[in-house]
This record gives C-alpha cells, sequence and structure tokens, in this order.
C-alpha cells in the first residue's frame, strides 16, 4: 500500500488532522468489561464459573468515536442521549478526560445503555444489555436536533454512529443531511441494516460484511458477490462511497466512479473487534477531512484497526502507532 500513502504522506494528513473539528452524533453507551478466568462448570446448569480477577469501563458506540477522534489528533463534539445513574456519570468522566467536548441530553426516565461483557482467557463468555432502544420522540429528538444544529456550524463533517438504540431517527438524519448541505461539509454514518433508507444521500457508509449481505440480500462469497453488494449500495443510497470492512480480509472502498480498491488487513494478532468500526470510521473522517484521498483514507483507517484490534476492549489508537503501523507496512 506504500504507492498509495507513502509514509511522509500519512506524516501530513496526521499532522493535518488537529486543525479538523468533527460533531459525532448518536448512540453513546457504557462498556463494562468483567475480566476473570474458568476452571469448573456450574453444578447448578451446563455453564462455565467465572472467577472474576478485574473489571474495567470504557465509553462506547458514538462515544468511543468521538474518543478516537480525539485521541488521532482532532477535535471531537459528542451528541447523543444518556440517563442521570452511574453510568452516565462514567461516560461524562471518561469523556472529559480525554478532551471530547459534550453536548449530550441527560434524560431521568432513559437509562444509559450499559453493555456488560464476561471476558475469560482472553474469550468473550456473555454480553448483557441493560437499555432502553425506543426511538427518541417529542423534547427528547427535539433536544438533540438543537445540539446538532448548534455544534454543525463549526464542525468540519458530521458522523452518525447508529447502534439502534434510538437517537438516530428519520428526523434526526433529515436534519443532519440538511444541515450538511447548507455547509457543504460530508456525512458519514456506521450503519445499522433496519435503518439503511434513513441514510440515503449520505457521503460515505461504512458497513461491515455481514452488514452488507442482510442490506442486499445476497450472501457475498466470491469477488463478483463483494462487487455487486458494494455497487448495489453504492446506488441505493446515492452516496459518494461504500467502505466495507471484511474483518481478516481487510477493506473493500466503492467510490462513484471509481474502480473497486481492496485494502488487505493490517492487523498481525486479533485480541478483540469490539469497537473497530468506531475507529476505521474515525480514522478515516479525520484523514478524509485532512485533505486525503479516498483510498489514501481508507489505507490508513484500515492501519488504525489493524492496532485496534490488537488491544483488549474498546480500544483508541494515537497518531504516533498509527504511523508506525504506516512505516512498518
Amino acid at each position: 500500500m506504500k504507492d498509495i500513502l507513502t509514509v511522509e504522506r500519512a506524516r501530513d494528513l496526521v499532522r493535518a488532522m488537529r486543525r479538523v473539528r468533527v460533531l459525532v452524533v448518536g448512540d453513546v453507551m457504557l462498556d463494562e468489561f468483567v475480566w476473570g478466568k474458568v476452571s469448573r462448570i456450574s453444578p447448578e446448569a451446563p455453564v462455565p464459573v467465572v472467577q472474576v480477577t478485574g473489571q474495567s469501563f470504557h465509553v462506547g458506540g458514538a462515544g468511543n468515536v468521538a474518543r478516537n477522534i480525539r485521541s488521532l489528533g482532532g477535535r471531537a463534539v459528542l451528541a447523543g442521549v444518556i440517563g442521570r445513574d452511574g453510568a452516565a456519570g462514567r461516560i461524562m468522566e471518561d469523556l472529559s478526560a480525554a478532551g471530547v467536548t459534550t453536548s449530550l441530553t441527560r434524560d431521568q426516565a432513559r437509562p444509559t445503555t450499559l453493555k456488560t461483557r464476561i471476558i475469560a482467557h482472553h474469550q468473550q463468555i456473555v454480553r448483557a444489555d441493560r437499555e432502553d432502544a425506543d426511538p427518541l420522540v417529542g423534547g427528547l429528538e427535539a433536544d438533540v436536533l438543537e445540539h446538532v444544529a448548534r455544534w454543525s456550524a463549526s464542525s468540519d463533517a458530521i458522523v452518525v454512529s447508529d447502534y439502534q438504540k434510538g437517537v438516530v431517527t428519520p428526523r434526526l438524519m433529515r436534519t443532519v443531511e440538511s444541515l450538511a448541505r447548507r455547509r457543504g461539509i460530508p456525512v458519514l454514518v456506521d450503519p445499522k441494516v433496519p435503518h439503511l433508507r434513513l441514510y440515503r444521500g449520505a457521503s460515505v457508509i461504512t458497513p461491515n460484511q455481514l452488514e452488507a449481505e442482510q442490506a442486499t440480500a445476497r450472501r457475498i462469497r466470491t469477488a463478483a458477490d463483494l462487487a455487486r453488494a458494494g455497487r448495489r449500495l453504492l446506488s441505493r443510497l446515492a452516496c459518494r462511497a461504500v467502505l466495507l470492512t471484511r474483518g481478516e480480509h481487510g477493506m473493500s472502498l466503492f467510490e462513484k466512479g471509481q474502480r473497486l480498491f481492496h485494502v488487505p488487513t493490517a492487523a498481525r494478532e486479533v485480541f478483540d473487534v469490539t469497537g473497530a468500526g468506531d475507529t476505521v470510521i474515525a480514522a478515516f473522517t479525520l484523514a478524509l477531512c485532512a485533505g486525503a484521498a479516498m483510498k489514501e483514507a481508507a489505507v490508513l483507517a484500515n492501519h488504525a484497526a489493524g492496532i485496534a484490534v490488537g488491544k483488549l476492549g474498546t480500544a483508541v489508537v494515537e497518531p504516533d502507532e498509527l504511523l508506525a503501523a504506516v512505516d512498518g507496512a
């Protein structure tokens, strides 16, 4: 990939990322990781008994996108909804420590989304979710839209991080796209298939392979299947590009008017894929706003993802790590 992105070019882009301000709007959550080890099966049921050795918390969802933008050197503003509970308090503390500007609506009646993962010997045993995923309505939705309108005026891009937890509504997407068109800035979406029709007109969407299969009702087994799925999404959503993430197979970039571009995986070891999509869209957005061509942004995002999956838990990537990865490729 050195023919697409040299170390010198990557260094220039990373430097330019410091001037980029991104508004991130979407579902904010807290990821709880319970670490332990398993040495026996429960006598009460055929399940492993996890002896807990540690616990950690990380901001997830749209919050993790914002954290990655900030850790890569950009400036991030986060809009969304959290509750008035312990999880919300942790989120606010962590985002403040990370240097993310928060513009969050807090609602007493709506619990903060909390995902608890129990992990033993680097393997996830089970995940438990506590949430209210009903779509926002009335004053709650209006409040989020007010935050979006306020911060979009000073942003270079808007990222919509959709985890289907209620924040991304038809009205929100219409507002985001209208504000972005007015200012001439890109909208990038990390999608959920049931909301696909809402993203029409976005600049870039970043589905994974399973989401692309579900969206096109077609399994991706061959290169021809992949090409059809990507082109269909590109046409159906009338967007500039589709960046399709494919796990160990890397990424495929479908860009309007351009040939399909494949980026092989940059991961050396995979410990945890949690939040890898957040890292991808954060790095891609920053690179694009820093002046990168789509292919350059895809290569840089691929390197960032390769670093993130080599860490345990919901991870962020630092500029020095990113440049070292490009240099070592």
